[in-house]
């Protein structure tokens, strides 16, 4: 399957660029994967044409599989073992496999309807995990069971209504809420013709002009979230603070938001 638009291709090479070596081909070939893609535009319709929300398609998947990947890299780089490591009953690598594919699938219900999304995410992402994991694991069903429990901890874990305790669906969590910059509402507010409740969603999130996730101060991760109004910090607190509030990875994360030009408020 070729790529259906170039910024799908443009995200689908930095993915790349940061699974290397033996990750990199089974890797291309889920990205090529034609019943996942269906999947995740069909949620994106759903989400946005039938509903009215903002994407939840196969570039907002993608997003949250850069902003996992690089937070993950992050940590390990400042000496912090994800929970497959700490545990001993995986890798770094084994971690990555995890976040690469809880990205992929963790929005996939929404081509069914939005409420209990993540738990219908799960039960669609079965029969797919059966497929896609032997590309990575071959016929070791040991490591591909860890990987396969601990991506539907991700997957259901990832709208912070069911508790979770690894690091691996901690940064899913937060990299679901980290995807809030103005390109996401840019369709749904061409679409909108008038006013409705929720519209705050949209309208913050066009607020958010960038998202840098880069090495902290103080600890490995750091959050800025750049606005161009104050209605942007709607997004700040009631999107991504809850999020990372809920989160196994939070003591490792630090979140500075601000109006560009202005000062940054440091929330952690």
């Amino acid at each position: 399957m070729s790529d259906k638009s170039p910024k799908e291709g443009s995200m689908n090479r930095r993915i790349l660029d940061l699974l290397k070596g033996d990750l990199r081909e089974p890797a291309a070939r889920v990205l090529a994967d034609d019943e996942l893609h269906h999947y995740q535009e069909h949620a994106n319709n759903i989400s946005i044409r039938r509903l009215g929300y903002n994407d939840h398609g196969p570039v907002h998947m993608r997003k949250v599989v850069l902003n996992a990947l690089t937070m993950a890299n992050l940590l390990n780089e400042g000496g912090v073992k994800l929970s497959l490591e700490a545990e001993e009953v995986g890798t770094f690598s084994d971690s990555l496999v995890v976040l690469f594919l809880s990205g992929l699938l963790h929005d996939i219900g929404m081509s069914v309807t939005r409420e209990g999304h993540e738990h219908i995410s799960a039960m669609l992402a079965a029969p797919l995990l059966d497929r896609i994991l032997p590309m990575f694991y071959g016929d070791d069903i040991r490591a591909a069971t860890i990987a396969r429990a601990t991506i539907t901890e991700c997957v259901i874990g990832h709208m912070a209504l069911t508790r979770i305790h690894s690091l691996e669906a901690g940064l899913i969590l937060i990299a679901d809420g980290c995807d809030m910059e103005k390109g996401r509402a840019r369709i749904p507010m061409m679409l909108s013709t008038g006013a409705r409740v929720g519209d705050i969603h949209k309208y913050s999130s066009a607020a958010v002009e960038k998202i840098k996730i880069e090495r902290g101060q103080e600890l490995p991760i750091r959050i800025t979230v750049d606005m161009n109004t104050s209605v942007g910090f709607f997004q700040v607190e009631e999107v991504l603070y809850p999020k990372l509030n809920s989160s196994p990875a939070k003591p490792f994360v630090e979140l500075y938001a601000g109006i560009i030009g202005d000062p940054l408020k440091r929330y952690l």
